[in-house]
């Protein structure tokens, strides 16, 4: 009975709908304003570790330009808003087809180059962009930052200005990012990135433009990469120029890997939790490292494929433990069987043997 009330009730769905109620309660629930600008946070850069996770983790290649994406996302929402005077969700719009199209540029040189080499052609590219604004400081303001960017402009009677509407901002936009990774993970386009990231070659093979493929997944983890970073200077209200440094990257790459690399949840959860995990150990100041370093360690070591990924993992072995103990159950049944099924034919013939 407890197996049926388990199978019955914890299912995908359920499961669903809870975290999501979760999520909508937590404003109500944790009436903290540092808790609640923690998890924003959390929420902005899990809108781009998903983007992250299409060129990575679907299509096996690693950019490390990453956070130079979501520099130029911010930047071109800070500079349309505070210089140029257009209204956020305007400039928003613009700050996402720059992004692209600086993505589709840079892409179409980068994916020439494979493996670690692709790696490190990135990582040029996202120090290049660091010292753009770094340097050029009279269009950025380079080491001082950007200040006065304002919060998003209302949408009829929705307003955000407080940390709850935009809490609610945010996580609008990533329900929105997961259900489009989630159809696209389930698409055609979806699994060609899978093909292409399991074997290319195999892939070029059975017809697949490896090269046009990889460049939709590129541009696309830049398009998120940049909706994250508008949405970032709209809530931070200043910009500097070490958003678009290295580290900023590696630090998706962390959160990607703790929660699972080429998986849905992964992003989120990675995300969530180790920023989470962070700011508790704020109090060791630069000692927490010495205690979150070594967990991350075990981490990758024993769940290489990150929480969900093993999770995953550890589903498909019971399942298949489940059908051989089904399987071998049959086949004893069977044995059972066998006998009486010998003894009522014996009976038949010698029946037959009487009747003769």
């Amino acid at each position: 009975m407890a197996g049926q009330w388990h199978e019955k009730w914890l299912t995908k769905r359920n499961g669903i709908i809870v975290l999501l109620l979760i999520a909508l309660l937590f404003p109500v629930v944790i009436d903290n304003q540092y808790y609640l600008q923690v998890i924003i946070k959390a929420i902005i850069f899990s809108i781009a570790v998903y983007g992250l996770n299409i060129i990575a983790g679907y299509t096996g290649q690693l950019n490390l330009a990453h956070a130079g994406f979501f520099a130029i996302g911010a930047y071109s929402v800070g500079l349309l808003t505070v210089k140029a005077g257009l209204n956020y969700w305007l400039a928003l719009g613009l700050a996402l087809v720059i992004t692209t199209v600086l993505g589709l540029v840079i892409g179409l040189i980068a994916l020439r180059t494979t493996g670690h080499f692709f790696a490190i052609y990135t990582l040029c590219v996202g120090y290049i962009i660091y010292l753009i604004i770094y340097k050029w400081d009279e269009f950025t303001g380079g080491v001082r930052g950007l200040i006065g960017i304002p919060a998003p402009a209302p949408l009829g009677p929705l307003s955000f200005n407080t940390l709850v509407s935009q809490y609610y901002l945010t996580l609008f936009f990533l329900i929105i990012t997961i259900f489009v990774i989630y159809r696209l993970s389930h698409s055609l386009l979806g699994r060609t990135f899978v093909a292409i990231r399991n074997s290319e070659e195999l892939a070029q093979t059975i017809g697949v433009n490896t090269m046009t493929n990889k460049l939709t997944a590129f541009v696309l983890s830049t398009f998120f990469a940049g909706l994250a970073g508008g949405l970032y200077a709209s809530f931070i209200r200043f910009l500097g120029p070490e958003i678009s440094y290295v580290v900023i990257t590696f630090d998706m790459v962390m959160y990607l890997l703790v929660g699972g690399i080429g998986t849905l949840a992964g992003p989120v959860i990675g995300t969530v939790l180790v920023t989470v995990i962070v700011q508790s150990l704020q109090f060791l100041e630069d000692y927490r490292m010495l205690v979150f370093g070594p967990v991350l360690v075990l981490l990758i070591v024993f769940y290489p494929r990150g929480l969900v990924g093993g999770y995953l993992e550890w589903k498909i072995k019971r399942d298949l433990k489940r059908k051989s103990e089904q399987m071998k159950s049959g086949g004893r049944d069977r044995t059972v069987v066998q006998p009486h099924h010998n003894a009522k034919l014996g009976s038949q013939t010698e029946g037959r043997k009487e009747m003769a």
